[in-house]
């Protein structure tokens, strides 16, 4: 991260990094590898495009994403976890768990 004052708290800097809704589902759908922005956009679904790319970019800042452009015409770019980024598998297989627990219940 570039020269940002970290908070104290850990569970407050997992927040500021991935506590935004489409920022989970974007490591969601990159757990499984690579994918370009138009197959983000469509399995993430109401997300808007100035919104996902937003998110890819404080991502990408963040050092969980990388970016990779391919000079070719029209331009192709994909977006990868960065091993930071795959670290945060037992996060979301957690949520993942949480999550079809309380639906169980309901």
């Amino acid at each position: 991260m570039a020269e940002k004052t970290l908070p104290a708290c850990p569970v407050e800097t997992t927040l500021m990094l991935i506590g935004d809704k489409w920022k989970v589902l974007i490591l969601r759908d990159l757990m499984d590898g690579k994918k370009r922005f138009g197959e983000l956009k469509k399995s993430i679904g109401t997300v808007s495009q100035k919104v996902l790319t937003a998110q890819l970019r404080a991502m990408e800042a963040s050092g969980l994403v990388s970016r990779t452009v391919y000079a070719e015409v029209p331009p192709r770019v994909e977006y990868e976890l960065t091993e930071t980024g795959y670290s945060l598998n037992p996060v979301l297989e957690a949520l993942r768990d949480w999550g079809t627990e309380y639906q169980q219940k309901q």
